[in-house]
C-alpha cells in the first residue's frame, strides 16, 4: 500500500479513549487507520491499518457478545489473515467502537479492556 493511497479519502470517525491512550480512528475505502500519539514525545506517534474485511468479520464473529477482549477475539478467530494477533484484534475493536458497533465496558477494572459488541 502506498502512502498516497493511505492518505487519500480518509474520513475521521471518532476519538476512542482506551485505558492509557486516546485513539483517533479514520476510515478509508477499504481500511481503517488507527492513530495514537506518544505520551512522552510531543511530535511522535504510531498508526495501525485495519482491513475493513477484518472489522466486518469480527462483527459477525462476536456480534451481540458482552465482555469481549482482544485476546478472546484473537483466539476465537479462524482466519489468521484477518486477525493475526491480539494487537490486531484490539485495533479492530477500537474501529468497532468508532463506528458505533461496540462500546468499552468501563465498569470492569484491571489492565484488560472489555468490549460489549452490538448485534450485526
Amino acid at each position: 500500500m502506498s502512502l498516497r493511497k493511505l492518505g487519500a479519502g480518509l474520513t475521521f470517525r471518532a476519538k476512542v479513549e482506551g485505558k492509557r491512550q486516546t485513539y483517533h480512528v479514520f476510515e478509508g475505502a477499504k481500511f481503517f487507520l488507527i492513530c495514537t500519539f506518544s505520551r512522552t514525545k510531543r511530535k511522535a506517534g504510531n498508526f495501525n491499518i485495519v482491513d475493513l474485511k477484518a472489522v466486518r468479520y469480527a462483527q459477525r464473529l462476536v456480534g451481540g457478545k458482552r465482555g469481549v477482549t482482544s485476546q478472546g477475539l484473537h483466539r476465537r478467530s479462524r482466519k489468521p489473515r484477518l486477525i493475526g494477533s491480539a494487537l490486531e484484534a484490539l485495533n479492530i475493536l477500537y474501529a468497532l467502537v468508532a463506528i458505533d458497533h461496540a462500546r468499552i465496558d468501563r465498569r470492569r477494572t484491571g489492565t484488560q479492556l472489555f468490549f460489549n459488541i452490538k448485534r450485526g
